[in-house]
C-alpha cells in the first residue's frame, strides 16, 4: 500500500505499466493463460474483461490508474491483481519473480531516473530520482510551484520511464482455420470464462456479498 502523503514517483508508477521489461515470450504466455486460476471474483474478472483487459498479458501491460477506471477497483485489488500476475508469471517464465517483484520494478525505474539531472525541472544538484522520492507536497511548497506545474513534472517523468510495449498476438485475432492449437485452447478457455462470468452476473445480487455479511 502506498502511503497516505504520496511522493512524486508514487504519482508517477501509478501511470505506468504494473509490469516493465516484459519479454514477448513471457507476455504471450501470459495472454495464453487467460485470467489464470482465483483472480478476484467472477463479478469483477466480467468488469475487467468488459473494460477491455482480455487476459493476464493485458493486466500485466496497464496501469494502476486504467485498472482503476473499472468499477470497484481500487487500490487494494490493484496490488491484489498484481501479486496474482507475478504468481503466475513465476509459474511460466522461470526466473521471473526476482526481476519482477515491486522491489525490482521500483529499483529499475529509480535507477533510471537517477541518470537524469533534475536541473531540468528547477532542482540544481540532484537528479530525478531524488526529486522523485519527495513527497508531492514537499517539492511544490521547495520550488514554489503550483499543483499544475507539478502535474506537468510528473508526467513527463512518466513518459521517459515509459517502456516499450512487447507485441502480444490477439488470441481472438487469429483466424479459426490458421490458429495454432494453443491459440485455440486459449480461445476456448476465454470463451468458457466469458460463459461462466455473464451466469454469475446474472445470478448474483446487485449488493457485493462478502464472507460473514448477511444480506437482508
Amino acid at each position: 500500500m502506498r502511503t497516505l502523503q504520496p511522493t512524486l514517483f508514487d504519482e508517477v508508477s501509478a501511470h505506468l505499466p504494473l509490469f516493465d521489461g516484459l519479454s514477448e515470450e513471457a507476455a504471450e504466455r501470459l495472454a495464453a493463460g487467460g485470467y489464470g486460476r482465483g483472480l478476484l471474483t467472477a463479478s469483477l474478472r466480467a468488469r475487467l474483461r468488459k473494460a477491455g483487459f482480455a487476459d493476464m498479458a493485458a493486466l500485466a501491460l496497464a496501469s494502476p490508474v486504467e485498472l482503476m477506471a473499472v468499477r470497484k477497483i481500487g487500490p487494494v485489488r490493484v496490488s491484489a491483481i498484481r501479486a496474482h500476475l507475478l504468481r503466475e508469471l513465476a509459474r511460466l517464465v522461470p526466473g521471473a519473480r526476482a526481476g519482477h517483484d515491486s522491489s525490482a520494478t521500483d529499483r529499475r525505474r529509480l535507477e533510471r531516473l537517477r541518470a537524469m539531472p533534475g536541473e531540468r525541472f528547477g532542482w540544481a544538484g540532484e537528479t530525478c530520482a531524488d526529486l522523485a522520492v519527495k513527497r508531492c507536497a514537499d517539492i511544490r511548497a521547495e520550488l514554489n510551484i503550483p499543483a499544475a506545474d507539478l502535474d506537468r513534472i510528473a508526467a513527463a517523468l512518466t513518459r521517459a520511464l515509459l517502456p516499450e510495449r512487447p507485441r502480444v498476438p490477439s488470441v481472438a485475432a487469429a483466424p479459426e482455420g490458421d490458429a495454432a492449437p494453443e491459440i485455440t485452447r486459449a480461445r476456448e478457455r476465454a470463451e468458457l470464462l466469458r460463459e461462466q462470468d455473464r451466469q454469475w452476473d446474472a445470478a448474483a445480487p446487485e449488493a457485493d456479498i462478502r464472507p460473514g455479511r448477511v444480506v437482508r
